[in-house]
């Protein structure tokens, strides 16, 4: 066990940290909004912000249908417009993904206390791997993505699928998601949940703590939250 900034040692540590992406470890959301903005005109339309917020955490057959529906165009293939947007997200990441503020530092003070971490996104498998190699895959001991569990967030079969993966029980997990969806998957889960609100508002509720952010975010948090579990 490693020592905490101020040289304590925190006791009570979850078993696990199942970090979600996009808006909570990098700032991906500015990402997929210049994309998802691109694509809109593409149809000749423009994305309004209430439906850019609407698709924050979502799965990409979801996320296409608000924006077919937004352009007036629901007759579109979702497919399509999927492969369009993940090729223009892909070159995006390459050169514009950034660590979203403290989430680094978490991470890796989470890794030097040996506590195992997984990322839980509801991106699919190819686009993780470039995200992956841009912030770093050593971080994870486990990768859960999109479209290799049976349901995507909101439902709880990511978070459970990263418990049963590492080995521990969800319910001594703590979850660290920025998204309402992501946050109601990793609740139904039965992980406690740190939510870092980014761009939509997430309410508070048993189970559920917010942050401003994860500036600060250290290993006295994690067990103090961890202390909070069944």
């Amino acid at each position: 066990m490693t020592e905490a900034a101020d040289g304590t040692i925190p006791t009570n540590l979850p078993a696990a940290v199942l970090f979600d992406m996009d808006g909570t470890l990098v700032d991906s959301e500015r990402v997929w909004a210049i994309a998802l903005r691109e694509l809109a005109r593409e149809y000749g339309g423009e994305l309004s912000e209430p439906a850019r917020l609407a698709m924050i955490g979502g799965d990409m057959a979801s996320s296409m249908a608000i924006l077919h529906a937004e352009v007036g165009q629901p007759w579109r293939d979702v497919a399509a417009s999927a492969a369009w947007l993940e090729r223009r997200v892909t070159a995006l990441f390459r050169t514009e993904l950034e660590w979203r503020p403290g989430a680094r530092a978490l991470l890796a003070a989470t890794k030097q206390a040996g506590i195992p971490t997984a990322l839980v996104t509801n991106t699919e498998r190819a686009l993780a791997e470039v995200a992956l190699d841009a912030i770093g895959r050593e971080w994870f001991d486990v990768v859960v993505v999109g479209d290799e569990v049976p349901a995507t967030k909101p439902h709880p079969a990511p978070y459970l699928t990263a418990a049963r993966l590492l080995g521990v029980p969800i319910s001594r997990c703590v979850a660290v998601e920025d998204s309402p969806v992501g946050v109601a998957s990793a609740h139904a889960a039965g992980a406690v949940v740190l939510a870092i609100p980014h761009d939509a508002v997430v309410d508070a509720r048993e189970g559920v703590h917010l942050l401003e952010s994860l500036t600060g975010a250290d290993l006295h948090l994690l067990s103090r939250l961890a202390g909070s579990l069944p």
